[in-house]
C-alpha cells in the first residue's frame, strides 16, 4: 500500500513536469520530500 502511494506521487510529479516543462529544482525538492515521508512512515 505504501509503495502504491509512492508510485502515484511519482507519476504525479512526472505528469506535472510534462505539463509545465521540466524544472530540476522542483523535481529534486519533491523527491527529497517523498524520501523523507517514506523514511518517516517506515519507522
Amino acid at each position: 500500500m505504501r509503495h502504491k502511494r509512492f508510485g502515484i506521487i511519482l507519476a504525479g510529479i512526472i505528469g506535472l513536469n510534462m505539463a509545465y516543462g521540466f524544472d530540476p529544482r522542483f523535481t529534486i525538492i519533491n523527491l527529497l520530500w517523498i524520501a523523507i515521508s517514506v523514511i518517516k512512515i517506515d519507522r
